[in-house]
């Protein structure tokens, strides 16, 4: 549930949808057999995908990106450091999308 701004220097919270800028990131885990479910056809395997949201605020979001950093998460970047990141690890989002939501 969101409850403030996913930058960690900021303590602004969320209140509505029409002010700052929301995030949702798909995320797909390990494959699942869904062996035990009445009709199902055990040889099929499903991908678990869950969405995450995040959210930055109006102060935040015209300087501030997220991005998914391997091993660590999503965190908040400047713009421009967020640019020359996304740039290098291009190859490395295989199974992460970030959509934005406005």
């Amino acid at each position: 549930m969101l409850s403030k701004c996913a930058n960690p220097g900021c303590c602004a919270t969320f209140l509505y949808l029409s002010r700052g800028k929301l995030f949702r990131w798909e995320t797909s885990g390990a494959a699942r057999s869904d062996a035990g479910t009445f009709g199902a056809d055990p040889k099929v395997q499903k991908t678990n995908r869950r969405l995450k949201f995040f959210w930055l605020c109006d102060d935040c979001a015209p300087a501030m990106t997220l991005i998914n950093e391997k091993g660590i998460g999503v965190v908040a970047r400047p713009l421009l450091r967020a640019k020359a990141a996304a740039a290098g690890a291009v190859a490395a989002t295989s199974r992460v999308s970030a959509r934005s939501v406005e």
